[in-house]
């Protein structure tokens, strides 16, 4: 996805063809010479073979764990149109004879969750792909399935006709704070699989337009067109996110990375393996998270929830009594901050689930109750 604004894009880091990137190499200048005319180096100046040190810091542990679990993702879509006498060229894009298909491969990554050959990579990686196929680590190729995917969070499950393939081990994305080490692991710019170092600069980042369904871990670990999918890693060599998009002036890393967590991106893939798509529950509620500000300006008693800005003829939300200014604050035994805390709550509850809603009209607590419904299909 991309996102435009006056002076920056946020971008989903996905490339259009292995190829498609430009490199400037900048080569570092010859040594000097050594002072003195004839002058040479002698052996008892220089360490030929230095020892390494034990006690020396890496995170080389952690990277040998999860690193054969990322691969490579090619994606090629065929396009076929009116005969053309010529067609320009781009990065990435294949020309047969005027009139004859031509193909485009993108570029990302992905993360073996089961020896059988499921994947999880990206939606925006895979979208509209005729051929997918998957590099791993140790340089096999694997055609690849679609199974199912998701657009709410931007996630897609491929699965590979194999057996006994390294895995990801899963870690605790809840448990992550800012400040710990975080590693990115992918194929940027189709250079081979990389490893990018920072540390997590934000959890539970929403409202900012990639996807629907928003709680981002924010990292400065570079994250760069062909990561998309790739794996965010802690310490420990675990997954902890998927990641997915950049934010950015340039197209390139800046150090504002977005990865989705991984409790939120297993609970989708192991829907979508079963079932082939996520089910979520709606209550037909649209609405923004609640601030102090907001609070003085509208006379509002409750201080945090969600403030009601429509609710659909008819939906759930309306037929349990809100309407437009009413503060949600409590769904069942969640407390409501955010907007992303009651879609979390909605969307995990499923259809038909009765949901015990605390809500606040001015100066009065209301307590009601709303029977979700299946929440729709976002609009392309």
């Amino acid at each position: 996805m991309i996102k435009t604004g006056p002076t920056t894009l946020l971008i989903a880091a996905v490339i259009g063809g292995a190829a498609g990137s430009a490199f400037t190499l900048v080569l570092a200048p010859p040594l000097p010479a050594p002072s003195g005319s004839g002058a040479s180096l002698h052996h008892d100046t220089v360490d030929a073979a230095p020892h390494l040190r034990d006690d020396l810091p890496t995170f080389a542990g952690a990277v040998s764990r999860i690193a054969p679990a990322v691969v490579s993702i090619f994606a090629t879509q065929t396009e076929r149109g009116p005969p053309r006498p010529t067609l320009p060229s781009y990065p990435g894009l294949h020309h047969g004879p005027p009139g004859a298909a031509a193909s485009r491969t993108g570029l990302g990554s992905g993360v073996i969750l089961s020896p059988d050959g499921y994947i999880l990579t990206n939606r925006h990686v895979v979208q509209d792909a005729d051929r997918i196929r998957a590099v791993l680590a140790d340089g096999r190729s694997l055609e690849l399935a679609l199974v199912g995917v998701d657009a709410e969070t931007d996630l897609a499950v491929l699965k590979a006709d194999a057996q006994g393939l390294p895995t990801a081990p899963i870690g605790n994305s809840r448990s992550l704070r800012v400040g710990d080490l975080a590693l990115a692991i992918g194929n940027p710019f189709g250079v081979g699989q990389t490893v990018t170092m920072g540390i997590v600069g934000a959890t539970g980042r929403g409202e900012l337009g990639i996807t629907d369904i928003e709680s981002f871990i924010q990292t400065d670990a570079a994250i760069n067109p062909g990561n998309s999918g790739g794996a965010l890693v802690n310490a420990q060599g675990e997954l902890v996110g998927i990641n997915t998009a950049i934010f950015t002036e340039t197209g390139t890393a800046q150090g504002v990375g977005f990865a989705i967590p991984a409790e939120i991106a297993i609970d989708v893939a192991h829907a979508l393996a079963s079932q082939g798509q996520v089910t979520r529950g709606w209550i037909g509620l649209s609405g923004r998270s609640m601030t102090p500000e907001l609070a003085e300006s509208f006379g509002l008693r409750a201080g945090h929830g969600v403030l009601v800005a429509s609710t659909l003829r008819d939906g759930p939300a309306a037929q349990a009594g809100l309407r437009p200014g009413d503060v949600v604050t409590r769904i069942d035994n969640r407390d409501v901050a955010t907007v992303q805390d009651l879609l979390d709550a909605v969307a995990g509850a499923g259809p038909n689930a009765a949901l015990s809603l605390e809500v606040w009209r001015g100066s009065e607590r209301i307590l009601t109750r709303a029977t979700t419904d299946t929440r729709p299909p976002p609009a392309e």
